[in-house]
């Protein structure tokens, strides 16, 4: 068994300063460590896939050095396989995930852990993931330390280190912040209601983004799908990410990058479909979004790029969420003039939020991106001065 401040010290000198992540009991004690560490950054996430798109995105933005952790019960990979084989594999952003082993074989456990801890080293190794077990004695944490660090740098994947129970010893929680820091905004909703034909096109709306997204200092992050594609079309510029998976990854992924490079702006654009595959981001945001976070939700009420099936985004106000999960400005409208408006404004205490509706359908003979997606990435990352 080790201390926390063992492994968390040894993994500090190597440059891991940021950890996400959803509780279980076994990381509880490097929990409590960080968040009372003031140097140490901890976002507890809505789910352990959020979790690893948020470090994906520290992970983007990462100058000196700086790397991330990802903690979770191995009953979340199940969470994490999406941004874990489309984003973190895809792009090549390493992470260090560290997975608890609950229902280990010859361990007794929950019953809900049955099959899954039997299974857990079987998904590790299916998705590509090296991993060992947890280091329990103080002079094997640095040497697992530096084979992870090895391996995340020479090949830009995530690592794993299993964590068996008893691993680690108990550290107490003398300080129980809440994250909560930011009275509720009323939504705000301004609607023409003119007919489907007269809204704006999804081409016209990212016209707008661009136009308010200078490259020197802003960062433009779009979610999977045609909006990605999309924007690629009208202007590949090289302070912008086209997303090809993790549906609905688009804004944990933003909130790591905003959090870690506060010298950026930085702009998600999300689709309903979207968002509403992972409406928990939308709290994780409200809480820790900081003022350079903007997120803009281009609403046409179907999933367009899969042949237009209809989506329920016509029963949420998407406004309504974002402001009741503490975004500092909610927005929503049909005219396309919104955008200008949330761009222009004085800056507020947080992330701002902005759903415009838009018109379904996409331009005959949308190309798809020929710049792959690590490269897409080195791009950014050479662009914004990271690692």
């Amino acid at each position: 068994m080790i201390d926390a401040a063992q492994f968390v010290e040894a993994a500090r000198e190597r440059g891991f300063d940021w950890y996400a992540g959803v509780p279980c009991s076994y990381l509880t004690p490097f929990i409590n460590y960080v968040l009372q560490d003031e140097s140490l950054h901890y976002v507890s996430a809505a789910n352990e896939g959020d979790a690893v798109a948020l470090i994906a995105g520290v992970t983007l933005g990462a100058q000196n050095g700086r790397r991330g952790v990802t903690m979770m019960q191995n009953s979340g990979l199940g969470n994490a396989v999406s941004p874990l084989t489309s984003l973190t594999w895809t792009f090549r952003l390493p992470q260090l995930l560290i997975v608890t082993w609950r229902g280990q074989p010859g361990v007794a456990d929950e019953p809900q852990h049955a099959l899954m801890g039997p299974v857990t080293p079987a998904m590790l190794d299916t998705m590509e993931i090296p991993w060992e077990t947890f280091p329990t004695e103080a002079d094997a944490i640095g040497p697992a330390l530096d084979r992870a660090t090895a391996y995340m740098d020479e090949t830009g994947r995530p690592y794993a280190l299993v964590m068996q129970k008893g691993s680690v010893a108990p550290y107490e929680l003398k300080d129980s912040r809440s994250n909560s820091r930011r009275s509720a905004v009323a939504p705000r909703a301004q609607f023409r209601d003119v007919a489907a034909s007269e809204l704006a096109t999804r081409h016209e709306a990212l016209q707008k983004v661009i136009a308010h997204t200078p490259l020197e200092s802003t960062v433009v992050l779009a979610s999977t799908g045609f909006c990605g594609r999309e924007l690629y079309a009208i202007d590949d510029r090289p302070n912008q990410l086209y997303m090809v998976g993790s549906m609905g990854c688009v804004t944990p992924f933003a909130l790591g990058l905003a959090m870690s490079r506060p010298d950026l702006h930085v702009v998600a654009v999300d689709g309903d479909g979207a968002a509403l595959m992972r409406m928990g981001a939308f709290a994780t945001l409200g809480a820790y979004g900081p003022s350079n976070l903007t997120h803009v939700l281009l609403d046409n009420g179907a999933h367009d790029s899969t042949g237009g099936q209809a989506t329920v985004s016509s029963q949420v106000s998407f406004a309504g969420v974002a402001a009741a999960c503490g975004y500092a400005s909610a927005v929503e409208s049909d005219d396309p003039v919104v955008i200008d408006e949330l761009f222009d404004a004085p800056p507020v205490d947080g992330p701002r939020f902005v759903r415009l509706a838009i018109r379904r359908g996409t331009p005959d003979g949308l190309p798809r991106p020929t710049i792959t997606p690590p490269d897409v990435k080195t791009r950014l990352m050479r662009h914004i001065g990271a690692a």
